[in-house]
């Protein structure tokens, strides 16, 4: 029986049935077979000895082509298997694959589970066996059960594969898995391991925590080099290592995955940045509110979050009488409530509502990570309701207050993105055309006759509308959606929202959705790694650290001056212990502290201080006065340098 493939070029050719990629590749050229790694198979990746029984398209890999990294991580990880199996030969092995940056596998252990101590050896190991060959065996149902039987998370994966499973054996070690690996393991030169952590197994927490072993490989030295300089280089940026040294928070899997605890100094920059915003927002004509966290589950049907967006809530709450409560995933329903508590006219269009909400969303354990992906947040959310007619001004009048908000955060490194729904995947999104067809028109329309640049990407929307993005660059580079703005015709419909015009009609708003920074969890995140953890002053928790050089003799005029810096309105700690002075300084140093200022018998004389800025070696002598005085302008000027000044960035809107 023959079967057609169909190349990348449009040509289809015809090959007997079992035919595998490396005997296509053969049939072009002898040169392309000595080259090719693998195959796409419908897109998908296949092994270059593995049979193909079906129709389809097919490309041929090689180490020029991009999905070739995968090929040769998924090789890391079958020799990392292997390596556990012939050093430790007690583990349980779950399953690896290929990464974005690397690859993975997962093992078991009674008693003790491996650690990073071994890694090491495990490596080492992995190096001699690929110098070796692997072998391509096509084993049946019956007998993959027979080669795995005394491994179980190895049967479970067994029972999602099929009849027939390809299996590749090395030496008395044997492994399966989708994708491919390389022909030849001798590839696998330039590789590392990297760390072992957590993971639960299949991503659930109700099943048993595994230990997951880290790793990456790439084809060329240079590659694996510049791999790891960008892994230090995350490292001294990530927000939770810095989290951790600065004891800003931290989350307890025993008290609950993705619920972090506030220590008292990240709960002063938090309390900071909450305290600003709602400042900017007041100023700018919104009206905070709170709203309950709990709110009847007919409420998140009504607004279509319950259809849409049921996988990431938290299941609802039997309260035994037929009230079913959910924890909330959005504010919006909320503040629709507030909306709607009164009879409103245009008279009080645009009607701005805003609030710091609690939500919860039901994230998966394996995709919680410090800040950054949590299941409580605290959203800096609002709502406008304005009249048709107003739309655009809003929209302005929203991105002008963004761009203030960036201004003083000194955030410059961002784009616009206008985010519209797919097309081909209506399903996902409330279902009408009008409304998405003049949502979208309305939305580009406001962006160009603001002269912006920006780019356009199906299948972002939110499902009630469309919305502007703005995408701002993480401290390594990547791209992470800071703030949105989205109008919604669908929540007013849905609710049957309505104003009374100026003809004594009632008339539906348009609701406008917008969070200037994000959730609190995922900014302070952003900052902290921005900062690498040496916030501004304005933002520091302690924004400076007084040392007296011998506490016993300066340590009363140490502490009049502290009171004196509270009284007016800095964060200021003192350092009054026997230790030295040189080791009290490099501490304040190393908690990023903005300054550190030393009292001498000279200072105390002088009514004056020797004040050390952070990351600088050397001293100046200030007046108590004059370094009062200039901190509060600091903080008053959002720590800026004198380059970028309120309204600058804003000021073409």
């Amino acid at each position: 029986m023959a079967i057609a493939l169909t190349f990348p070029d449009g040509n289809v050719k015809n090959f007997d049935d079992g035919t595998t990629v490396l005997a296509v590749a053969q049939s072009i050229s002898v040169s392309l077979g000595k080259k090719a790694v693998a195959g796409l198979l419908d897109d998908h990746l296949i092994d270059i000895e593995a049979p193909i029984t079906h129709d389809g398209k097919i490309a041929i890999l090689t180490k020029d082509d991009d999905q070739a990294l995968t090929v040769l991580r998924q090789t890391g990880a079958f020799l990392l298997a292997a390596a556990i199996h012939a050093l430790h030969p007690d583990v349980q092995l779950g399953g690896g694959a290929a990464t974005d940056d690397g690859f993975y596998y997962d093992t078991d252990r009674q008693g003790s589970q491996l650690t990073v101590d071994q890694l090491p050896a495990l490596k080492a190991k992995m190096a001699e066996l690929a110098t070796g060959s692997a072998e391509r065996v096509v084993l049946s149902a019956a007998d993959a059960k027979a080669q795995f039987k005394a491994q179980p998370y190895k049967l479970k994966l067994l029972a999602q594969a099929g009849d027939a499973v390809l299996a590749f054996k090395l030496g008395d070690f044997v492994d399966f898995g989708e994708g491919a690996i390389l022909p030849s393991l001798k590839d696998v030169k330039h590789f590392d391991l990297l760390s072992v952590a957590g993971a639960y197994w299949e991503g659930k927490s109700s099943n048993p925590m595994l230990q997951r072993l880290y790793g990456t490989a790439y084809f060329k030295a240079a590659d694996l080099e510049q791999d790891a300089k960008n892994r230090q280089e995350a490292r001294e940026h990530d927000h939770r290592t810095i989290g951790r040294d600065l004891d800003l928070f931290f989350v307890d899997p025993k008290v609950g995955a993705g619920l972090p605890y506030w220590m008292p100094k990240g709960a002063t920059i938090r309390r900071v940045i909450e305290r600003y915003i709602i400042d900017k927002e007041l100023a700018d004509g919104y009206e905070h509110v709170y709203t309950p966290v709990l709110a009847n589950l007919d409420l998140y049907k009504t607004s279509g979050h319950w259809d849409h967006y049921r996988e990431d809530m938290f299941p609802p709450m039997d309260m035994g009488d037929g009230e079913m409560l959910e924890l909330r995933p959005m504010n919006c329903p909320s503040h629709i409530q507030i909306y709607k508590h009164h009879i409103r006219s245009y008279r009080e269009l645009p009607l701005r509502i805003a609030e710091l909400g609690m939500m919860h969303r039901y994230e998966k354990s394996g995709a919680l990570s410090g800040l950054q992906r949590v299941r409580e947040m605290t959203l800096n959310d609002g709502h406008t309701f304005v009249a048709l007619d107003q739309v655009q001004e809003e929209f302005k009048k929203i991105l002008r207050l963004i761009m203030d908000v960036y201004a003083d955060f000194n955030i410059s490194d961002y784009t616009f993105r206008l985010s519209y729904r797919d097309p081909k995947n209506t399903a996902k999104y409330f279902d009408d055309d009008e409304m998405w067809n003049r949502s979208q028109t309305m939305l580009k329309g406001a962006m160009d006759d603001l002269g912006l640049d920006y780019y356009e990407a199906e299948g972002e929307a939110a499902f009630y509308g469309p919305k502007l993005d703005i995408q701002t660059k993480t401290a390594l580079g990547n791209d992470e959606t800071m703030s949105t703005i989205q109008l919604d015709f669908m929540l007013p419909e849905r609710f049957e929202l309505t104003y009374v015009g100026k003809d004594g009609q009632e008339h539906r708003p348009v609701m406008i959705h917008r969070g200037i920074v994000g959730t609190m969890e995922r900014f302070i995140a952003y900052l902290t790694e921005i900062y690498k953890g040496a916030f501004p002053t304005w933002l520091a928790p302690t924004q400076a650290m007084l040392i007296p050089v011998n506490p016993d003799e300066q340590g009363d005029y140490v502490k009049e001056l502290h009171d004196k810096m509270l009284k007016a309105g800095l964060r200021v700690d003192m350092d009054l212990r026997n230790e030295k002075m040189g080791y009290k300084i490099r501490e304040a140093q190393t908690q990023k502290i903005p300054y550190t200022v030393v009292v001498g018998e000279t200072e105390r004389a002088n009514a004056g201080v020797s004040v050390r800025k952070y990351g600088e070696t050397h001293t100046e002598e200030e007046s108590t006065k004059m370094f009062i005085e200039s901190m509060q302008a600091e903080v008053k000027n959002y720590s800026r340098d004198g380059k970028t000044k309120p309204g600058d960035v804003a000021s073409k809107f």
